[in-house]
């Protein structure tokens, strides 16, 4: 099993994440996590519940060792596409929704652990609650992005928490005996700078704050040009597209993120200060029509996954210069020392400085 294992790990690819030489589809964590899983499966073919897979090894994994199905759920909307084009229409699994990914005939969930203990905290609430009481929970990571911490919110859900040895570099937390917590609300505040309601759920960027990038981002919104379509790109809780719809109640407000708590914490961020916005879950834009955006504001991530990376913010500046119409306007926040400004020109056109601190640039870029 461990040679099938290897064969179909060696298999997978990103796509449509970002593919590199340096960047691969799984990790010590997934493999920890797959070979910890086989020792309880050889026993008896269960049903398996996976959370956040990446892209796919657990699914699959979980299935090549003998699962009798597998109940997944994957915020980002790129793990899910990346999961289907790695299953190529094998294998027993189906997508569904936090809430009701959990069933009480599955026997083993596989996690993993996210770095927000807050998203650890909604995600343990939710399979718990819903949960057989003979559930074994088996939660891993790459060791530098775990705490203690983690284990005392898994102890919150659970009644017992086992931490492993390091592997690789990796570490497994395995919890048993769920307990029935209420669900995790999403976190409200008001921002008096802003005069704005901001509503996050567990694992949003920032939360329910306004980060730093964001905010040099709207200083210099008085300078924004008139707009009837304006899209607030990588939304998280959708700050920016609040601001944008206040700003102009006639025209059409898209909030767009891969993530999908992040497009639910957009639509009620709108909700609570009164305006108007269109969510939508999307990989970048790909569900937008070319030249169809007359602004565009952008604060992009620059991880991939754990990884420092500029390729994803790099897709983002292609895929807005797409949609923009002829002299639509780009508007990106940066941390200085990316040095995005010649990739903007290169992507949209003609680039220049709006405002600048001692860490972040923010720049519009006006399409060619």
């Amino acid at each position: 099993m461990s040679a099938d294992l290897d064969a179909l790990l060696a298999g997978l690819r990103r796509r449509p994440d970002l593919e590199t030489a340096e960047l691969r589809a799984w990790d010590a964590a997934d493999r920890y996590l797959l070979d910890t899983a086989a020792l309880f499966l050889a026993t008896r073919p269960v049903e398996v519940v996976v959370v956040d897979d990446t892209h796919g090894a657990l699914t699959l994994g979980a299935l090549a060792l003998g699962a009798h199905r597998v109940r997944v759920h994957q915020d980002s909307l790129v793990a899910q596409r990346a999961l289907v084009a790695n299953a190529a229409g094998a294998g027993d699994y189906s997508q569904h929704a936090l809430s009701d990914v959990m069933t009480p005939d599955a026997r083993l969930a596989l996690v993993r652990l996210p770095r927000s203990l807050d998203r650890l905290d909604a995600v343990a609430r939710e399979l718990a609650a819903r949960a057989h009481p003979d559930l074994v929970l088996i939660a891993g990571n790459m060791h530098k992005h775990m705490t203690p911490a983690q284990n005392e919110v898994l102890r919150a859900s659970f009644a017992q928490v086992e931490v492993s040895l390091a592997r690789g570099k990796a570490r497994l937390l395995t919890a048993r005996g769920p307990r029935v917590l209420e669900p995790l609300a999403p976190a409200r505040a008001f921002d008096p700078d802003l005069g704005l309601h901001v509503v996050a759920h567990a694992g949003v960027f920032a939360g329910a704050s306004v980060d730093i990038g964001t905010r040099a981002l709207l200083q210099a919104a008085d300078q924004l040009p008139e707009y009837g379509t304006a899209i607030d790109l990588a939304c998280g809780s959708g700050v920016i597209a609040a601001v944008l719809a206040r700003r102009a109640p006639g025209a059409r407000v898209i909030a767009s993120d891969v993530s999908a708590v992040a497009v639910a914490s957009a639509a009620l961020t709108a909700e609570a200060n009164g305006v108007a916005v269109d969510t939508v879950h999307d990989d970048a834009l790909s569900q937008q029509p070319d030249a169809s955006a007359d602004l565009i504001m952008l604060n992009p991530p620059f991880h991939v996954g754990a990884a420092v990376h500029t390729g994803v913010a790099l897709r983002l500046f292609a895929d807005a210069a797409r949609l923009l119409r002829p002299g639509g306007q780009l508007w990106t926040v940066w941390n200085t020392h990316l040095a995005y400004a010649p990739a903007l020109e290169r992507a949209v056109g003609p680039t220049r400085q709006v405002r600048r601190t001692a860490k972040f640039t923010v720049t519009v870029s006006r399409k060619r």
